[in-house]
């Protein structure tokens, strides 16, 4: 074993250096200068230590890579910028056993001579050979060297170190290498990384070659297809596609100002290179100004007894809403114009009212086209991009009207309500232009930049609440509401339409399938809960993919009854609420209107020792929390006519809790709910099981008018409700109400709290 020396040590970034390896080496950093002029002024041999990341200026100890390489200058010069460059050669692998930092700066290293050793002279021998033939190999197929020159079978590391030098090795790399024990393995990695480097130039000619290849091809297929275009010119047998556009432009029934821009976009896509990215874009924008139908109609079909046949065929119920739709095409048949009107279908989800508006189109002869606007950001969405955009097309507007090929389609704006506002733009700005008779008619797109008439179009918009609309836009629409069905509807609407329909979707004849009126009822009543029919035909859907596979099993056909349901449906989801049960003290039934319908609303409210405080939970909006203190404060300044001590309230809390945590609930209507919960909680009495309740209270104590009424009282049939408590403002809305609504229902109009306190309480 060879002595522990302690050797000035100059730290290299991304440079390794090799026993027998000679190397160009630039000094720079203060202490690695002190330590080469150590070496320099004494036996020129100093060591050289790789550090770890390249561009840390004054690295650690710990920021050192564990090799180190004694080298010898065997060259030096002293430029002016005060650095030292020099050839240096590496003479010994050194071990390490500690490294440090003296008091002059210098980085100094304790280490012994640990040189590659051979362990099979005959196997380095035999490699040595190999060695030779792939530097050969490498010399021609990659980068001419020297190395062969001066190659010594006796001296491994010298060839050895210089093919390394032209290796593309990372410093981790190189790092791994010198920390290799033997020269046997040092050699045969060398060899591995040659063989790899050879493979890798392979791969890159056989790129090159290819990428060339492809080049020169479509150089020739270019220069083939103009030629041929020439001669196919001369012969007259093949116009070019410039002649062909022209053509196109002359026989378009296009408007004087699109025609003019046609002609001017063409003018220009005649002097531009076919292969220039503005020639497809040019031509593009032609395509699309010749392909939309700028006078092109459908004829319409006026027939109002027609019309009234599609509606009653596609849809069951609903005669409010057919009777507006039968007046608005009557109008449209006197006068030729829809005068701008837009009509606005409101109501819950599986409604009916996106298939309306199918049947709009279908009694007209009109085609049908449709935009979905829910989670619409983008302006450039309606109105397009400009076309100097990469990729850049007109707005869905535009492409829809291309999609219909007429002029005047039925064009349907679904989910209107949904529409979002960002920094890319406020859609609905756009909408307003759409939709306003007085501008559609000139409507610009951005990429087309020429006016496109969209006054003979028919926009129907759907929505689920017209709450998120802009007053603006919704100013521009005529409201049809379309309210929830009510169970024998419900009934009807499967039998003649859901069923068959969805029968026929899954394959199956109508005799492989019957249903109950009392199935369809429990499917109805158990395992939907909805203002719609969407999950009821989801379910009917589920029925009859179990009803396919059980025929193509067995050959058989099925009965779907009450008593077989679960079969098919597993057990029920809902359970109808019982108007039998008593209620619990401090608990009494609200009605609240929601955009997917009308919902029963438990309020729930408890009492305990405390300090007066409120406590309001359930996911409750502003609007509501106001409506519970407004009750509780005319509580009370009332607390006599309820039997309560005039400062009940200092000595308790009060818990008002609406169940379904999950959902927001907001809005006035509540109010004589939340009322009637906190009565029966500080009074002890128990509110009636059978009645339900809305409207909005005041500090005096009247009861105001709310909306949504025959949404509300949908949902308490449906909930087994007998009585309802609507304020006495909403009578005329009772008396308009469909008579199966009111079946069964008891109304107890109320103007003041008073009358409704003496309604609620059971004796």
């Amino acid at each position: 074993m060879s002595e522990k020396v302690v050797y000035p040590v100059i730290i290299v970034r991304e440079m390794v250096l090799f026993p027998k390896q000679v190397q160009h080496i630039v000094i720079a950093r203060p202490f690695s200068l002190k330590a080469a002029r150590e070496a320099l002024s004494t036996t020129r041999e100093v060591v050289l230590i790789p550090q770890k990341d390249a561009e840390k200026e004054l690295p650690d100890v710990d920021d050192l890579y564990d090799v180190a390489t004694l080298g010898q200058f065997l060259h030096y010069s002293t430029p002016q910028d005060g650095s030292i460059r020099g050839i240096i050669v590496g003479e010994h692998r050194l071990r390490i056993h500690r490294v440090f930092r003296d008091d002059e700066g210098i980085y100094r290293v304790e280490a012994e001579i640990d040189d590659f050793v051979v362990e099979n002279p005959d196997e380095v021998k035999a490699k040595m050979r190999i060695f030779r033939d792939y530097i050969e190999k490498f010399r021609e197929a990659v980068t001419p060297t020297s190395i062969l020159e001066r190659f010594n079978p006796e001296e491994p590391l010298v060839p050895i170190g210089e093919m390394l030098l032209l290796l593309p090795l990372t410093t981790e790399e190189r790092v791994g290498l010198l920390k290799l024990r033997t020269v046997d393995e040092l050699l045969e990695r060398t060899i591995e990384l040659i063989i790899t480097e050879l493979e890798l130039n392979k791969i890159k000619l056989n790129i090159e070659k290819r990428v060339r290849e492809n080049i020169e091809r479509n150089q020739k297929q270019f220069y083939l297809r103009e030629k041929l275009k020439e001669i196919q010119k001369e012969l007259g047998e093949e116009k070019s596609d410039v002649l062909v556009i022209e053509e196109k432009i002359k026989k378009a029934r296009l408007p004087k100002e699109v025609k003019k821009k046609a002609l001017e976009e063409f003018a220009r896509l005649k002097i531009l290179p076919p292969m220039s990215p503005e020639y497809g874009v040019t031509r593009t924008y032609l395509d699309w100004l010749l392909t939309l139908p700028w006078k092109k109609r459908s004829r319409d079909n006026l027939d109002i007894e027609h019309a009234r046949k599609v509606l009653d065929a596609d849809h069951y119920g609903l005669k409010e809403q057919k009777e507006r739709i039968l007046e608005y095409l009557s109008v449209f048949k006197l006068k030729r114009k829809t005068k701008g009107e837009v009509i606005c279908f409101v109501g819950p989800p599986g409604s009916g009212k996106t298939s309306l508006a199918k049947s709009i189109a279908k009694a007209l002869g009109r085609k049908f086209v449709r935009v979905s606007l829910g989670g619409l950001h983008d302006e450039s969405e309606i109105r397009g991009h400009r076309k100097t955009y990469v990729g850049a097309m007109p707005g869905k507007i535009i492409q829809q009207i291309k999609k219909a090929g007429t002029k005047n389609p039925v064009f349907l704006l679904d989910e209107i309500d949904k529409v979002g506002k960002d920094w890319r733009g406020d859609p609905y700005a756009a909408l307003m232009e759409v939709l306003d008779p007085e501008q559609n008619s000139t409507f610009q797109d951005n990429y087309l930049e020429v006016e496109f008439d969209l006054s003979e179009v028919i926009f129907i918009t759907t929505a689920n609440t017209i709450y998120t609309i802009p007053k603006p836009l919704l100013d521009r629409m005529e409201i049809i509401r379309l309210k929830g069905y009510l169970d024998f509807e419900k009934l009807n609407i499967a039998k003649y339409h859901l069923i068959p329909r969805e029968t026929r979707e899954m394959g199956l004849s109508p005799e492989l399938v019957e249903f109950e009126d009392d199935a369809i009822l429990e499917i109805i009543r158990s395992y939907t809960r909805e203002a719609g029919v969407r999950e009821l035909e989801r379910q009917i859907k589920r029925i009859l993919r179990k009803v396919a596979r059980r025929y193509v099993e067995t050959g058989k056909g099925t009965k779907i009854t009450k008593d077989n349901l679960r079969e098919f449906l597993g057990i029920p989801k809902y359970r109808k609420q019982a108007a039998a049960i008593e209620l619990p003290v401090g608990v009494a039934y609200g009605l609240a209107w929601t955009e997917y319908g009308g919902e029963i609303l438990s309020v729930e409210s408890r009492k305990m020792k405390g300090k007066g405080n409120l406590e309001l939970t359930g996911q409750l909006g502003e609007i509501m929390r106001e409506s519970a203190k407004t009750a509780l404060s005319y509580i009370r300044s009332n607390f006599e006519k309820f039997g309560l001590e005039h400062d009940f309230y200092e000595k308790i809390d009060i818990h008002i809790h609406v169940p379904e945590g999950a959902i927001p609930k907001d809005g006035p209507s509540a109010g004589v709910a939340l009322l009637a919960s906190m009565l029966s909680t500080l009074t002890g009495k128990k509110v009636k099981n059978s009645i339900a309740m809305t409207g909005e209270i005041t500090l005096s104590g009247r009861v105001l008018p709310v909306g949504g009424l025959d949404e509300k009282c949908l949902a308490a049939k449906r909930g087994g409700i007998k009585e309802v408590i609507v304020p006495k403002e909403n009578e005329r809305e009772i008396e308009e109400m469909n008579e199966e609504i009111k079946k069964d229902l008891k109304f107890h109009l109320v103007e003041n709290l008073d009358e409704f306190v003496d309604l609620i309480f059971t004796s």
